[in-house]
Parts: structure tokens; C-alpha cells; sequence
């Protein structure tokens, strides 16, 4: 196959989906597609859900069982099994969102720690995931990366936020199994990058295990990476980076000049794309040193990752990299590369269901505001009803 036109392929991309499912995913593309309905569908859905109205019920049956797993791990297991067969692992993403008590904290560690252990029995799960403020309130990191001083109580604070990272970098290390840590906004990154670093430096010493994220949309992430590139050839141990564009610009943006300093983010769509693939080259030029994890829905990053890896002689199953989608999103991506051989993952969000729909939202707000991403949706799902008819 031209691989120009390899996701347009809507029969490998839409091979596990029922007609049933297939229209709701067109139901729910159709109504994302529509920026105001977003903003009132978001508004309507948390007062409904604070006010304890019965809508969990047709949550799940539409925009949540669409994006989501299911409420727990186990809950997963039969979508985690089904894309397997066709060749798509899964990265299993608790999703539960703002949580800032301690024992919240805990809870997502203990999470974390017991999907280590269920995937340490599929291979369908080689990869974990989670958030930096998972593990510790997020004015905590903030307050480090302004180099500001912590009190008493604050350093103990920090130091269980510490030991949460070790615990779950550790017995990913025991089970081999890599483990992606999110980037979040920029105020509070410089905290969770210095920590992931200290994680690298103890885990990774043979292979990468641990993975921070690089964003970017934002313009200062190509020279970090080189910097820390250089610090761990000197250090002796290896990297491992997640690359996405960035899920917070809006917010980045409007703080920046608030506050009134230079955004961090880059001037426009165009230039985060160059920086996007100019992180992408230097990694793929290093790979002896750096694992890459390839986070896009944009499929001409991905024709280029391809092309650069067949003229460099990168092996399709060479672990060190990896694509990822997000699950109930760009299925053409993700089924396609899987079709020709390459390391491919879904992110599977799962948790209650009132604890994940700021998660979902997101994923709402984000398909409306990246241009085409909807309609391309839309497109792929009626060709291929029409290829069933």
C-alpha cells in the first residue's frame, strides 16, 4: 500500500467496531463538532453531575464508553484483549483528575502500583501511565520550580510526593514495564522534570524505564531535551521521552499575559509542528541514548516518523519506538500502523464516571479546537459506512 494513503484505510481502522458502535462514534463526532453545544453539553453535565442527577446512566452509554475503558482496570481487560488482536497494546490512563488530599494522593499510587502488577501478566500492556499532580499538590511543584523555600511540614509533603514516583519507577523496573509521566502546565513543570531526571538517573541505567513528556507547543522543550541528552551521557543512563503537541495553550497563554511575561508557548500552529518534528529527528538520531514515544493524532507527523525510520534503518518492532492515539480517537492511525507491523498503544482512560469528565471534557474541548481533527473523523466513519453497504 502507498503509504500516503495509509489511514485512509477504513476497514483495518474500523475493523472492531459494530455498526452500532459506528454510529454512535459518528452521533458523537457530529455533536463534538459543534463549538457551542460543547460549552453548554460541559456546563449542563457538571451541574447535573454535582447536583446528583441521574445521568451517569446515559453518560456512559454515549461520550464515556466512546473514550473510555470502563470505571476500573478489570473493566478493561475485554477492550484491552480485543485491540490486542489486532495488534494495538494499551496504556491503561487513571484519569481521576484534581484530587488534592493526601490519601487522594495514595490512592493513585496504590492504583498505579497494582496496574504495574496487572500488566505484568498481559503482554498487551507494556506501558503505564500517570500524572505528575497525581502524586502531590500542584502548588507544591510550583513553589520548588520558583526555587522558592519549603517550610517543614511542605519538605515532609514533598518527600512522600518523592517517594510515590520511586515506588511506582521501582517496580516498573522489577516487571520490566516502561512508565510515561505526563507533562502538565508550564508554572509547575520544572519541579516534576527535575524529578523525573532523579528517576531516570536511578532506573534507567541499563534501558529506558522511565519516560517524561515533552510538550511542544512549547517553544524552550527542543533545548532542554538536547540539555538533558547531554547530562545523561555524561551521568551514563538513558532516556525516554513522550512527545505531544500540548493540552493546555489556552490557559498557558492567557497567564503569560496576565502575569506579563513571554508565553511559553510557540507564535503559531505551523512553528509547534516544526517543533514537533525537530524533537521527533533528534531522538530518532539518537536512539542509542533516548526511547520515544510518538503522541499524535496528526498523521503527517507520523507518514514523516515513518519515512525517517525506513532511511535510517529503524526496524518497525524496535521497542525503542513507539506510536499512541488516544482510545475512540484517530483509529486510522492507530490500526493501520499496527496493520504494517509498528509498536502502537491506546491511551485507555478509565475511573468513576463523575471523576473523569473533566478528562472528558477536555478531550470535547480539544477536538473543537484542533482544526479537521472532527471532520476528518466524521469523513473516515461515513466511508466506511458506505464500504459496508
Amino acid at each position: 500500500m502507498n503509504t500516503t494513503t495509509l489511514f485512509d484505510d477504513t476497514n483495518v481502522a474500523f475493523a472492531l467496531k459494530t455498526d452500532s458502535q459506528l454510529q454512535r462514534a459518528y452521533f458523537l463526532f457530529k455533536m463534538i463538532s459543534y463549538q457551542p453545544l460543547v460549552r453548554i453539553g460541559a456546563a449542563a453535565t457538571n451541574f447535573a453531575l454535582k447536583a446528583n442527577l441521574p445521568v451517569e446512566g446515559l453518560i456512559r452509554a454515549t461520550v464515556f464508553d466512546h473514550f473510555c475503558g470502563g470505571v476500573n482496570e478489570e473493566d478493561c481487560g475485554p477492550i484491552i484483549d480485543i485491540m490486542f488482536t489486532k495488534g494495538v497494546s494499551s496504556v491503561l490512563d487513571y484519569s481521576v483528575e484534581g484530587k488534592e488530599e493526601e490519601s487522594a494522593f495514595d490512592d493513585c499510587r496504590d492504583k498505579i502500583l497494582k496496574i504495574i502488577r496487572f500488566a505484568d501478566e498481559k503482554e498487551a500492556m507494556p506501558i503505564v501511565v500517570f500524572k505528575p499532580t497525581g502524586f502531590g499538590r500542584f502548588h507544591l511543584y510550583q513553589k520548588i520550580g520558583e526555587g522558592n523555600v519549603l517550610t517543614i511540614d511542605e519538605q515532609k509533603e514533598w518527600d512522600r510526593v518523592v517517594a510515590r514516583f520511586d515506588s511506582v519507577c521501582k517496580l516498573a523496573k522489577e516487571n520490566d514495564i516502561e512508565v510515561l509521566i505526563d507533562g502538565e502546565e508550564s508554572w509547575m513543570q520544572d519541579a516534576a522534570d527535575n524529578l523525573c531526571e532523579e528517576m531516570m538517573r536511578k532506573y534507567n541505567t541499563t534501558k529506558p524505564i522511565v519516560y517524561n513528556t515533552l510538550q511542544t507547543y512549547r517553544w524552550d522543550r527542543l533545548d532542554y531535551l538536547k540539555s538533558l541528552h547531554e547530562r545523561a551521557k555524561a551521568g551514563s543512563f538513558k532516556i525516554g521521552f513522550k512527545i505531544v503537541r500540548g493540552a493546555y495553550m489556552e490557559k498557558e497563554r492567557n497567564r503569560a499575559e496576565k502575569m506579563g511575561y513571554k508565553s511559553p508557548i510557540c507564535d503559531n500552529k505551523q512553528v509547534t509542528d516544526e517543533n514537533f518534528d525537530a524533537c521527533m529527528t533528534y531522538i530518532l538520531n539518537n536512539l542509542n541514548d533516548i526511547s520515544l514515544f510518538i503522541g499524535t493524532h496528526n498523521e503527517q507527523s507520523c507518514y514523516l516518523a515513518m519515512k525517517m525510520m525506513a532511511d535510517m534503518g529503524i526496524e518497525k518492532t524496535d521497542n525503542n519506538v513507539w506510536f499512541g492515539q488516544l482510545y475512540g480517537m484517530s483509529d486510522n492511525i492507530s490500526f493501520n500502523l499496527a496493520a504494517q507491523g509498528y509498536n502502537v498503544a491506546k491511551y485507555v482512560p478509565f475511573g468513576p464516571v463523575k471523576d473523569v469528565m473533566p478528562y472528558l471534557i477536555r478531550r470535547a474541548e480539544e477536538n473543537t479546537s484542533v482544526a479537521g481533527q472532527t471532520s476528518r473523523e466524521l469523513n473516515l466513519i461515513k466511508q466506511e459506512n458506505r464500504r459496508r453497504k
